[in-house]
């Protein structure tokens, strides 16, 4: 099996706090992947990873077999980045453009196609999305659910062989969620391209997952199939799919002294 993507010890830290702690894992060409686990545990920080936002402490990023996080080669992160799309967590479009301008900004700031091929670019990708006719509306004419979508056709303008997701379903209603996991589906379906998804929604994990990395306080804890996940008797994992909450310890008496000062 071809991996999309390698990752080596990587480490990271913010100020003094650790984030990720030797982070390897591989993720296979043309399937779908979603990285889970609980808030804090890392998985957003690895996604500005894989798509070269920050740059890790230490460790390495493959991506067909190209080093990401090389120091001093920012061709090759220019290019790479040229060969993916990401639909940014909050869909991140600008308020100041209709759909159609949105989705034509990576065209026109990275080929030298003609404004009418663009415009039929363009057109394509919204109608892939359902949004057919929206190209003149803006953002703020648009529910949640719609922004996500046109959010997608942008990071599909330039035909991606890697398309991210950042917590795609998150704000969104069941129904409306259950409608972005069959798009996402239906994408990889037609296009056989390799999707990353970053959640830790169940529903959308079951549905469009053919492969799942799991992180928790910085580390990895799983890497394997969905089957081979949902029969995980790893502690950490089942505590993630039966949705039980961490032990917490209150103490009532303390905090009736804290407040009456006593």
């Amino acid at each position: 099996m071809e991996n999309a993507v390698e990752v080596s010890n990587l480490v990271t830290y913010y100020g003094d706090r650790q984030i990720l702690k030797g982070v390897s894992l591989s993720i296979p060409a043309g399937m779908t992947t979603v990285i889970v686990g609980r808030s804090g545990c890392g998985k957003t920080t690895l996604l500005k990873h894989l798509i070269g936002l920050i740059r890790p402490t230490s460790g390495t990023i493959l991506i067909h077999d190209t080093d990401i996080t090389a120091e001093g080669d920012q061709s090759q992160l220019e290019q790479y980045r040229k060969k993916m799309g990401v639909l940014f967590q909050g869909a991140a479009l600008l308020n100041s453009m209709t759909l159609a301008e949105n989705v034509a900004l990576p065209l026109k700031e990275h080929t030298k196609l003609k404004a009418p091929v663009i415009d039929i670019i363009v057109r394509m990708k919204l109608d892939l999305v359902g949004l057919s006719g929206f190209g003149d509306f803006y953002p703020a004419q648009l529910s949640g659910g719609m922004k996500k979508r046109a959010g997608i056709a942008r990071a599909m303008a330039m035909d991606p062989k890697i398309l991210y997701f950042d917590e795609p379903s998150a704000g969104l209603d069941p129904v409306t969620a259950a409608g972005l996991d069959e798009l996402i589906l239906r994408l990889h379906r037609v296009f056989k391209m390799t999707v990353i998804v970053v959640t830790h929604e169940l529903p959308s994990i079951f549905a469009i997952a053919d492969y799942v990395v799991m992180l928790d306080n910085g580390e990895v804890v799983f890497v394997g199939n969905l089957d081979d996940f949902k029969k995980s008797e790893k502690p950490i994992v089942k505590a993630f799919l039966e949705r039980r909450p961490e032990e917490v310890s209150y103490s009532p008496d303390n905090y009736f002294k804290i407040i009456t000062g006593t």
